[in-house]
């Protein structure tokens, strides 16, 4: 058994992330979801937030079930550090999947009178580094969450949201599909279910398959998530919050 490098974690809860309750409400709070690939327990997911002297702090960690882990094992952790206003201060990542290790710290620095928008990306692995100059905030995958709270979901409207990504600074394309009350570990939930389009590396590359299902309220938690891979299908649970 094989599983495709393309089915990535992370990559999974990340776009959960992108799409979670706004901070300023959140304070502090673990998300508990469970990973099924092809109906198979694939592995769970935790999300933290946190109140840190450098700022609010969102935590991620990911890891492969035993069973999967014989074959593909996979332990991967994010974190974003938010300015007060929520956009993005630095964004650390390490990717551990098979054989294949990552890690990547992007650094975003605010317009002021003196400077313009910046982000610093660092491939501390490939030692490879690069600088970007913006003309208007664009949000990691983290962090883009906030924005899209303020954003009001209206049935078959289309919204955008600027993003950086995979050394890639595009429009994240937001779909508003329609509600729908469906039933996780967690519990019963009204959900306004989305189609987001992205441009990133890896298990959702501009493939339009993706379908999030979040809370129809003001916190827009996502409730499950499904997506279509190269081999069978990804769908992620909520299956406890505390």
């Amino acid at each position: 058994m094989k599983i495709s490098r393309s089915i990535s974690f992370t990559t999974i809860f990340f776009i959960i992330l992108f799409f979670l309750s706004n901070f300023a409400e959140a304070g502090s709070k673990t998300y508990h979801y469970n990973l099924y690939w092809s109906g198979i327990k694939a592995g769970e997911a935790t999300l933290e937030y946190l109140d840190t002297p450098e700022g609010f702090t969102i935590k991620t960690h990911a890891v492969s079930s035993k069973f999967i882990s014989i074959f593909y094992k996979v332990d991967d952790r994010a974190e974003t550090v938010l300015y007060p206003d929520g956009y993005p201060k630095i964004t650390t990542l390490n990717i551990s999947e098979g054989r294949h290790t990552k890690h990547k710290v992007t650094s975003f620095i605010q317009k002021t009178e003196e400077t313009p928008q910046k982000i610093f990306f660092h491939d501390i692995l490939k030692d490879e580094k690069a600088e970007y100059k913006l003309d208007k905030p664009a949000y990691d995958p983290l962090s883009g969450f906030y924005v899209m709270t303020q954003i009001p979901m209206e049935i078959g409207k289309t919204e955008y949201i600027s993003m950086f990504d995979s050394k890639k600074i595009f429009d994240a394309e937001i779909n508003v599909l329609k509600k729908e009350n469906i039933s996780v570990p967690a519990g019963k939930f009204d959900t306004i279910v989305i189609n987001p389009v992205l441009q990133t590396e890896g298990l959702f590359v501009r493939n339009g398959k993706m379908f999030i299902w979040l809370t129809d309220d003001e916190r827009k938690i996502p409730v499950m998530f499904r997506s279509k891979v190269k081999i069978g299908s990804f769908v992620a649970k909520l299956a406890e919050e505390n």
